[in-house]
């Protein structure tokens, strides 16, 4: 009876104890719990705050996505109220710059300016140092094509007379393209399915020493981006037969498309996006978007990009540049199986 009555004490001590102790520390959970729970939308509200976004262009200076995130970062910056720094990470066609931005913190304050290659090369390399989904894709920025241009002196004036030419004599034609992996190289291996030409692959360490050997003779068509051959085209020293665009262009108003040519929902474009790392908080993410769609209907944007005939295009929401990446990975992914293209 004696034990009973102390080891009843003792318990009865405890509990009176853990009580007290949960009294006292009950208004400091709430507390915590409080500021918590409001932390995460004051970080929103304060985005980008004083600390400086970094806008990464996975290629180097002087190119055509450096230009555009330049404009980007010089137009957005206005919008968000902050400093946008261009930081160019070129490499690896554009693999390097792009595995640097997934492992950023995904705060809103690392973006990358991507192109069609994060679609082409899934297909392309055998490894890549990233995966797609550890990138939050923002919005799409403009849309470019491949053009198919001769020097003027080629018989072939149309899409139709060039086919014509290949068939009747197969293997003895050429086409130059800007490198290996580009679209201008994907697009024309799937017009050679499509139209079944034999024709051999001359691959270029860019677009101005193919045009210059298209202009010797030395190799008969290019399949390159459109502002590329647009000064050369103007100015008559090459001829537009066919444009890989879904519409007809306003640079190239006289260039059929290579759908209407007789391929219909053919298409080899070239386009550019703004991505962050994956798991940018939704309103962050929110924010970056609508700075990027005030950015792209800027007039210094609108009248620098549509000199060139890049076509911008009216930004809805997040699903919209999505959904063209998962589209370009299954299209450019089939062209490359068929084909057998290989950087790596």
């Amino acid at each position: 009876m004696h034990a009973v009555g102390k080891a009843g004490r003792k318990a009865g001590m405890a509990s009176s104890v853990r009580s007290t102790f949960l009294k006292l520390l009950a208004p400091a959970l709430i507390a915590g719990m409080v500021l918590t729970g409001a932390a995460a939308p004051a970080q929103a509200a304060d985005f980008p705050g004083d600390k400086p976004i970094s806008l990464v262009v996975p290629f180097p200076a002087g190119g055509g996505t450096d230009f555009i995130g330049r404009l980007l970062a010089s137009e957005m910056s206005k919008a968000l109220k902050t400093t946008i720094v261009v930081e160019n990470k070129g490499g690896a066609n554009s693999n390097i710059g792009t595995a640097y931005v997934t492992q950023a913190r995904p705060d809103g304050h690392t973006l990358l300016v991507s192109g069609v290659g994060i679609a082409t090369n899934q297909g392309l390399y055998s490894k890549l140092p990233y995966k797609l989904d550890q990138l939050d894709q923002i919005a799409i920025l403009a849309f470019g094509a491949d053009v198919l241009v001769t020097a003027p002196g080629f018989p072939a004036k149309t899409l139709a007379e060039f086919v014509a030419l290949v068939h009747k004599e197969p293997g003895k034609y050429s086409y130059a393209s800007s490198g290996n992996g580009t679209t201008g190289h994907l697009g024309m291996e799937m017009l050679k399915q499509r139209a079944k030409l034999d024709i051999m692959h001359v691959p270029y360490n860019g677009g101005s020493a193919a045009i210059n050997d298209v202009l010797a003779g030395r190799v008969d068509v290019l399949f390159v981006n459109q502002d590329t051959a647009l000064p050369h085209v103007r100015a008559g020293k090459l001829r537009a037969l066919a444009i890989g665009s879904a519409k007809r262009n306003p640079t190239y108003p006289d260039t059929p498309t290579v759908a209407e040519s007789g391929y219909p929902g053919f298409s080899s474009e070239y386009w550019f996006g703004l991505s962050a790392p994956a798991g940018v908080p939704a309103p962050v993410f929110q924010q970056l978007f609508e700075a990027t769609r005030t950015a792209m209907q800027s007039p210094a944007i609108q009248e620098k990009l549509g000199a060139v005939g890049l076509v911008i295009p009216q930004l809805t929401d997040r699903k919209q540049f999505v959904t063209l990446v998962d589209a370009e990975v299954e299209k450019w992914g089939e062209v490359v199986r068929v084909s057998g293209a290989r950087i790596d």
